[in-house]
C-alpha cells in the first residue's frame, strides 16, 4: 500500500515540475514511509511520484515507479492486487517474463497484453496511474470498490493527481477552494463525491479508467467495470454453502503479505467472523482490538469469548479520556478531507502500528450488504413519505424532533434525498443560518450534486443497501478508512468487498438475503457455527467512543472555537447538538477549504 502523485504540464519547467512532485510526495510520506522514487520524462513533461509501504515483495525490486519493456511503460500504484498470483501464470503462459516478485509487474504485465481490458480482470483495491512511453497517454485508475482514493485535476495547464486532495498544496493552479464545499460538509457530515475542498480537483469514479493524451491535452472516462443488483439466489441452503466459500476463499488471498498481518477485533459480528475466518488460515494471526471502561461503549466481553476460540496473538488496548484529548489535534491535522467520523479508526491504526503490523484486515461492508442499519427497516416508509408533496415535507422544519426536520430532505428526489433523510447531518435552513445564506440557495446546492442513477427499479431494501453502499460506505467509511490507517502506515483490507464475494452477494434475493430475526440473519446463519453465540444474538452497537463526554471536557476543541462555532459548543454542551454536528462545524472554522 502506497502513496502516488503526478504532474504532466507542457507550460511547466520539467525540473520546476520534480520539485513539485517531491513535494507532493513528502506530503503523503505517512502513507508510504519506506521508500521514495520518481519518474521523470522530459520529452513528455510528465513526472510520476511514489511513497511506498512495503507489503509485498520487500526487496529493491519493489521499488517505484516499475518500468516494464525497455521503459514503455511506467506505474505508480497504490494498492494490493489479491489475484496476481492466478494472473501471473496466464501472463507467464502468454509468454510475459518477471523479474520481480511483486503484485505491480503483474499490472504492467496484464496492460502490456491486453491493454485496457486488462483492468476489469483485477480483483482487489487500488488506484494508480500507468504511462504508455510509446502512444503518450497516461491511465488513472481505482478499483470498482472504490476502496483506494485518486483525485485529479484536469485544467488547460494539463494533468495533476494524487492520492490525497491534501498533496495539491504545492500545485499553485489549482488552489481556488470548492465554493460550496461547506454546504456539504454540512449536510452529509462529510463530502460527497464528486465534491473536494478545492474546486477543479475531483476524485475518478470508483470501476473507472481515465486516459489522458499528452498531445492533445484531451481526456476520456470510462468504466471498466460496474456491480448490479441482479437477483438470481433464491435458494437459502444455496446461498449460505456459496457465501461461506466465496468469503473463505476472500480472507485467504487478503491476508497475503510479505510483512506483517493481523485483523480488527471489535467484538461484532462482521470483525468477528473475519477473524475467526483468517485465524483457520494462520494459526498465529494477529488481532487488535479497543475497549473503554464505561460498559455502554466497550465490547471487551465479547472480544474476549472470541479470543477463547481463536490461537495466535491477541492485542487489547484500553483507550482511556486523556489519551482522546492528547491526540485531538493530531486526529483533525491526520484528516485530509473533512469528516465527522474516523477517530476510532485512527486509534486502532495507532494500536496496529504498535504492535509491528503493516496490513489488517477489516469488516467494512457487511452491514451494507446484508442489511445491518436501521435505514433497512425505515426504507418502506421512507420511499412512500417521499411521495408527499415538497411543501408538506419542508414544513417540519420547526420541529423539535430531528427526525421531522429531516422529512424536508425526502423532496430532493431519489437516492441523494433518502440518504440526507435518513443520516444527514444539519437541515438547509440551519446550513443557511450559518453561512449566512439564503435557504433556497442551499436547497438549490444540494439538488444539484452529487448526480447518482436512478435505483427505483431496486427492491426497497435494495435501495437502502444501494445508498448505504454507494452514499455513507463509499464518501465517508472508506475514505475515513484509508486516511486514518495511512496516517499511521497502516493498510486496512477488506474481505467482504472483494469481487467475487460483492458480485454473489448482489444476486441473492431480497425474500433470502434480508429475512430472519436479526438483523444480517442470512450473514449469521452462515458463520454461526465458528462464533459464540452472544456475539451474533445481540443488538447491534456499532464500532463508536464515548465521544460526546470527551468532547464535551476537550480543552483543545472548546479552544479553537472562534464567534460562530462557540455557540455551537454552547448548544453542544447544553445538550441541543450532538456531537458529531459540533465537530462538522468546527471543521468548517478550522479548515482553509485548499
Amino acid at each position: 500500500m502506497c502513496r502516488i502523485a503526478g504532474i504532466i504540464n507542457r507550460s511547466m519547467p520539467v525540473e520546476a515540475m520534480k520539485v513539485v512532485v517531491k513535494e507532493m510526495c513528502q506530503i503523503l510520506k505517512h502513507g508510504g514511509p519506506d521508500d521514495e522514487g520518481i519518474y521523470t520524462n522530459e520529452i513528455n513533461h510528465l513526472v510520476l511520484g511514489h511513497r511506498r509501504l512495503s507489503l509485498i515483495d520487500l526487496s529493491a525490486a519493489g521499488h517505484q515507479p516499475m518500468t516494464y519493456r525497455n521503459e514503455r511503460f511506467v506505474i505508480s500504484y497504490n494498492g494490493e492486487l489479491y489475484n496476481y498470483p492466478e494472473l501471473k501464470i496466464i501472463l507467464q503462459k502468454a509468454g510475459c517474463l518477471f523479474t520481480t516478485a511483486s503484485d505491480t509487474e503483474v499490472i504492467l504485465a496484464a496492460f502490456a497484453t491486453w491493454g485496457a481490458d486488462a483492468f476489469a480482470k483485477f480483483n482487489g483495491m487500488f488506484a494508480f496511474a500507468l504511462w504508455d512511453n510509446a502512444t503518450g497517454d497516461i491511465y488513472l485508475v481505482r478499483d470498482a470498490a472504490g476502496i483506494k482514493p485518486l483525485y485529479f485535476a484536469h485544467t488547460k495547464e494539463g494533468l495533476a493527481f494524487a492520492s490525497e486532495v491534501r498533496a495539491f498544496k504545492p500545485i499553485a493552479y489549482l488552489q481556488t477552494p470548492h465554493p460550496h464545499w461547506q454546504v456539504f460538509l454540512m449536510a452529509y457530515g462529510h463530502l460527497p463525491e464528486p465534491v473536494t475542498t478545492l474546486k477543479n480537483v475531483h476524485p475518478l469514479k470508483k470501476g473507472c479508467y481515465l486516459q489522458y493524451n499528452t498531445a492533445t491535452n484531451l481526456i476520456k472516462q470510462e468504466a471498466f467495470i460496474r456491480y448490479n443488483y441482479i437477483e438470481q439466489i433464491n435458494n437459502r441452503k444455496e446461498a449460505i454453502e456459496l457465501l461461506q466459500q466465496t468469503l473463505k476463499k476472500a480472507v485467504k488471498s487478503h491476508l497475503i503479505a510479505d510483512a506483517p498481518i493481523g485483523v480488527f477485533l471489535s467484538g461484532g459480528l462482521d470483525s468477528s467472523i473475519i477473524a475467526r475466518l483468517a485465524n483457520e488460515q494462520h494459526f498465529d494471526i494477529n488481532t487488535i482490538s479497543l475497549f473503554f471502561e464505561d460498559n455502554k461503549f466497550s465490547e471487551k466481553k465479547y472480544q474476549d469469548l472470541l479470543q477463547e476460540k481463536m490461537s495466535g496473538s491477541h492485542y487489547q488496548q484500553l483507550l482511556e479520556e486523556g489519551s482522546f484529548h492528547a491526540d485531538l489535534p493530531s486526529i483533525i491535522g491526520a484528516m485530509d478531507l473533512p469528516s465527522c467520523d474516523g477517530i476510532n479508526t485512527w486509534y486502532i491504526s495507532k494500536f496496529a502500528k504498535q504492535q509491528g503490523l503493516k496490513a489488517v484486515l477489516s469488516g467494512i461492508g457487511g452491514d451494507e450488504l446484508f442489511g445491518g442499519y436501521p435505514s433497512f427497516k425505515r426504507i418502506t416508509a421512507a420511499l412512500m413519505a417521499q411521495q408527499i408533496p415538497d411543501a408538506l415535507l419542508r414544513s417540519g422544519r420547526f420541529s423539535g424532533a430531528k427526525k421531522i426536520r429531516r422529512l424536508g430532505y425526502l423532496s430532493i428526489p431519489g437516492a441523494v434525498g433518502m440518504y440526507l433523510f435518513l443520516r444527514g447531518q444539519f437541515i438547509p435552513s440551519e446550513v443557511a443560518d450559518y453561512l449566512n445564506a439564503s435557504e433556497e440557495e442551499v436547497w438549490s446546492i444540494l439538488g444539484d450534486e452529487p448526480q447518482i442513477p436512478y435505483i427505483g427499479n431496486l427492491t426497497p431494501k435494495n435501495q437502502a443497501s444501494w445508498v448505504e453502499m454507494n452514499l455513507f460506505m463509499q464518501n465517508q467509511l472508506l475514505r475515513d478508512a484509508d486516511v486514518m490507517s495511512m496516517a499511521h502506515g497502516v493498510e486496512i483490507r477488506i474481505p467482504f468487498l472483494d469481487a467475487d464475494f460483492l458480485r454473489l452477494s448482489l444476486k441473492i434475493c431480497t425474500n433470502i438475503k434480508y429475512s430472519g430475526k436479526n438483523n444480517k440473519q442470512l450473514l449469521i446463519d452462515s458463520f454461526k457455527n465458528i462464533l459464540p453465540m452472544q456475539v451474533w444474538n445481540r443488538p447491534k452497537m456499532g464500532f463508536t467512543f464515548p465521544f460526546k463526554d470527551w468532547l464535551l471536557n476537550d480543552k483543545y476543541a472548546e479552544s479553537k472555537t472562534g464567534t460562530k462555532t462557540a455557540i455551537y459548543h454552547k448548544k453542544f454542551t447544553n445538550g441541543m447538538l450532538h456531537w458529531s454536528q459540533f465537530l462538522t462545524v468546527f471543521l468548517i472554522e478550522n479548515n482553509t477549504g485548499a
